[in-house]
């Protein structure tokens, strides 16, 4: 496979939907899982956001961001908003949360702009942050690989020269999802469920995998779990399950709660791309526990079923990062949202379809990342 595939006709644009004030939140997301013979289970994780938001100020942990009104474009499709570019990096032993969080001007640029740099064409683009150091990100015009900058100032890591290459088709074509639930709201994400992930970071040769999603949600955030994982020979699998719990109600960032004792699916979904038998799989009954470990994070028991296969897998969270949002809304009421992330080693694995049943100990590695959050944004 020489380059992505798929429509990412609107990867370069925003407010396919008319903007609403503040709900209305868009960001490019990428989550790069690298090898490391020292944690080789878990592996070394890189976290990297690119936001814009519609609201008079939010503020993200200590940060406080005042986004300049709506996003303006020119006649050729680039983009000029106020955002805010994020990122965590876990070295395999320790979070390092965050390793940048700072507003700034960006220009979103399609491939077949005028301005474009070097061979225009269509799919191709970048997100570049106004900033002194190059904390870009973007795709080749031909779409043969992404890259992803990131100079930064911190004592655990300086630099980041990374590029994303396709993995396989089922992981490296561009796939969308969306939905509307009343009016303008809904959420609109497009998806690269996995590639290839090499470069230079602080000097060294790196190598691995990536997940990448632009989004954009127009709706009260409830609380969720998310997960992924990849697995060395290729394939995939996610789970999400938004809920309704007592924890909506939670309005700090501890990493434990002791109301968090049971949630109502809103929804249930997952898939799995088997690299074995060649085949995608959706599931709708999908179901998510957890426990508290000795650290005060979770470990995630996850069940995933249809007609014909059934996947159960056991992970356990081996560090936290964390982002803490609070908002003014309507009359003055403020509200929070807790969005966690967790690098992960798979402790139990159990495939069991019509050809049998397969465990962890048949995949060299299988590493991923799970998000958890409480509260509500609105």
């Amino acid at each position: 496979m020489d380059s992505f595939a798929g429509d990412f006709s609107t990867l370069w644009s925003l407010n396919n939907r008319p903007p609403i004030e503040h709900l209305t939140w868009d960001w490019w997301w990428w989550l790069v899982m690298l090898d490391d013979e020292t944690h080789p289970m878990a592996g070394k994780q890189l976290m990297v956001l690119w936001s814009t938001k519609e609201n008079d100020v939010v503020h993200i942990n200590d940060v406080e961001w005042k986004p300049k009104g709506t996003p303006g474009f020119d006649v050729e499709g680039a983009i000029q908003i106020d955002g805010m570019v994020c990122a965590w990096w876990f070295d395999g032993s320790v979070m390092h949360d965050e390793i940048i969080a700072k507003v700034c001007d960006m220009i979103v640029l399609p491939s077949a702009h005028s301005s474009w740099p070097g061979v225009e064409g269509e799919g191709g683009g970048a997100v570049v942050p106004m900033l002194e150091g190059d904390c870009s990100m973007g795709m080749l015009a031909d779409r043969s690989q992404f890259w992803l900058n990131l100079d930064l100032e911190h004592e655990a890591i300086q630099s980041i020269r990374l590029k994303m290459t396709p993995w396989n088709p089922a992981m490296s074509t561009a796939r969308e999802a969306t939905a509307t639930y009343l009016g303008s709201l809904g959420y609109d994400i497009l998806r690269l469920h996995g590639t290839r992930a090499s470069g230079i970071i602080d000097g060294e040769n790196v190598n691995g995998t990536a997940y990448f999603q632009k989004v954009c949600v127009q709706a009260p955030s409830v609380p969720w779990y998310w997960g992924v994982l990849h697995f060395s020979d290729g394939s995939y699998l996610d789970w999400f399950l938004p809920h309704l719990s007592t924890t909506i109600l939670s309005r700090d960032a501890r990493e434990w709660k002791r109301r968090d004792v049971s949630h109502i699916a809103v929804s249930q979904g997952g898939l799995f791309h088997d690299a074995k038998h060649g085949r995608s799989e959706r599931f709708r009954v999908v179901s998510v526990d957890k426990n508290r470990q000795e650290n005060n994070l979770p470990r995630f028991m996850i069940h995933l079923k249809n007609g014909r296969t059934s996947i159960r897998v056991t992970v356990r969270a081996v560090a936290r990062a964390y982002w803490d949002f609070h908002q003014p809304t309507r009359g003055g009421i403020w509200s929070h949202l807790t969005y966690n992330e967790y690098p992960l080693e798979v402790e139990s694995l159990a495939i069991e379809d019509e050809h049998g049943l397969r465990d962890e100990s048949m995949y060299d590695w299988i590493r991923g990342n799970a998000e958890h959050s409480w509260g509500l944004l609105h």
